[in-house]
């Protein structure tokens, strides 16, 4: 366990996660009280963001309306706010990763290890989990991930929620339960890490089809049918995949807990919704809706497809499959409901 251990977050809009990081580094010994969190540095109404951070103890971009703890201080150079670090937390999207590793090459701690808030990556030789991506970028870092139904407005209002935690490691597993668990934040820990990785991932693309439904009317059953379907399909491609899957990681917040949350309120679902609705391309409701960032649910479809395509197995998996032609291959979003009339009752 490391001792008086120090932090860094390697985040542009983890403002809610770095509260309870601040919080509990804080209050524990194990944990040094000074929690480093990277900030890609931009101007706000004439003043850096950094400073304003630093200042005014509040991240007025990306969670305007809640306090930062004052032991969280904003760094803008991403190897100054790792250099020190025990553990380095990550929330950045997948594109993005290989450059910031290239920027904490030879900047960090031999000893150091990651902790993952997002999800996946497919390269020409098959599927990359981000914790991978980093291990290999950064030599062989053990890199663990927390993913759950934690919406970050929510979990800055202290509403109750849970989050799972994927760490094989039992002495890294608490240590991380204790970084991360408060009062309203609920910490599970299974040893089931790659499962907990991937259910981050694949769940939204299941929310761009509860997206669908909604811009189309169907309603409440259909969307029930969505997910459900939804959640067999990331069961399956797990087993596919990987091995050793646990299928009770599945019930736990991860899985789906966090695939209702985001079938319900996520941006993939809004912006799906728009999609049908306004009859916009995917392009211009990501500048519109997004500020010009990419869709997550969509852009890991294209990449699942790609996988499922390789493998022949698309007809295994009819709702990726469908989310995938609609976005993509010009599929009338009117046919997505074809696939589930079309779903196979055993995967």
């Amino acid at each position: 366990m490391i001792q008086n251990g120090q932090i860094a977050i390697q985040v542009q809009r983890g403002s809610a996660i770095a509260r309870i990081i601040g919080e509990n580094a804080a209050k524990y010994d194990e944990f040094d009280n000074t929690v480093n969190m990277w900030v890609f540095e931009e101007m706000v109404d004439g003043r850096k963001l950094t400073e304003i951070i630093n200042t005014d103890h509040e991240n007025v971009k990306y969670l305007p309306g809640y306090k930062l703890p004052e032991n969280v201080v904003a760094v803008p150079d991403v190897a100054d706010a790792a250099r020190d670090a025990d553990l380095l937390v990550w929330v950045l999207p997948h594109q993005f990763v290989p450059k910031v590793c290239s920027q904490l090459a030879g900047n960090i701690k031999k000893t150091a290890f990651g902790f993952l808030i997002k999800g996946v990556h497919i390269k020409d030789n098959g599927l990359e989990l981000i914790s991978q991506m980093i291990s290999e970028n950064l030599n062989e870092m053990r890199v663990y991930a927390l993913m759950g139904a934690n919406i970050a407005k929510e979990v800055a209002a202290g509403n109750y929620c849970e989050t799972t935690i994927g760490c094989s490691d039992e002495e890294r597993g608490a240590l991380l339960k204790k970084l991360f668990e408060v009062e309203t934040f609920r910490v599970v820990v299974v040893a089931d890490e790659h499962t907990v990785e991937l259910c981050g991932a694949l769940k939204n693309i299941v929310a761009v089809g509860a997206g669908f439904v909604d811009g189309l009317k169907l309603g409440d059953n259909t969307k029930a049918a969505v997910i459900r379907l939804g959640l067999m399909e990331m069961i399956a491609f797990a087993k596919s995949f990987y091995n050793n899957v646990e299928v009770s990681t599945f019930l736990e917040s991860c899985g789906v807990a966090d695939l209702i949350t985001t079938c319900y309120g996520g941006r993939n679902r809004k912006v799906a919704e728009a999609f049908v609705l306004t009859k916009k391309s995917l392009e211009e409701l990501e500048k519109e809706m997004l500020n010009g960032q990419k869709l997550q649910g969509t852009q890991t479809a294209a990449e699942v497809n790609r996988m499922l395509k390789e493998k022949g197995l698309e007809s295994r998996y009819p709702l990726f499959t469908a989310i995938h032609k609609i976005c993509f291959e010009g599929e009338p979003v009117t046919e997505f409901i074809t696939c589930l009339h079309n779903h196979p009752e055993h995967m």
